[in-house]
């Protein structure tokens, strides 16, 4: 068995910026690794300078993901013009970590080469073949109608408990 997982994401996200609202969808790669010190880790490979690390993976995915919707929060709020967040977004989309990806291609060499059963959550989840599912990113602009958007108009996920 491994600890090192590597993961094929598609997210899709809607992005308020200073006129103009964004669909935003990426189709990445991440690494999950449990690393020494107990917590798992999830390192952005496309796009690279994402990591996030928690007690159990699907946490660190979800702090990976709200991470990087944290960035295109920052970039919209940046952009004046859709045309310059879209450029940006592409730029940081795109970005590889050429050492994260060099782990996840190796990652990928061992779980195709294990015969051996995976741990959960990662038993759970579907498998897909990078080949069919290739990394690219979408930027479109969604405005209409005239209605102005602004960057405020953006909101974090948040969990809590009901009392």
């Amino acid at each position: 068995m491994t600890n090192h997982h590597p993961l094929i994401f598609t997210l899709r996200d809607t992005i308020s910026g200073d006129g103009f609202l964004a669909g935003i969808t990426l189709s990445g790669r991440a690494l999950m690794v449990k690393e020494d010190d107990g917590k798992w880790w999830t390192y952005g490979v496309r796009p690279g300078a994402l990591a996030e690390s928690s007690t159990t993976p699907e946490e660190s995915f979800a702090r990976f993901r709200n991470r990087y919707k944290e960035v295109l929060f920052d970039t919209a709020h940046d952009c004046k013009k859709f045309a310059d967040f879209k450029r940006e977004v592409e730029r940081f989309l795109n970005e590889a970590d050429a050492e994260e990806e060099q782990r996840w291609n190796d990652a990928l060499a061992a779980v195709r080469g294990c015969s051996g059963p995976l741990l959960e959550p990662f038993s759970k989840l579907p498998r897909e073949r990078p080949e069919s599912s290739p990394v690219k990113v979408t930027v479109e602009n969604l405005a209409a109608g005239g209605r102005k958007f602004k960057p405020s108009d953006n909101i974090n996920d948040k969990l809590a408990k009901a009392a």
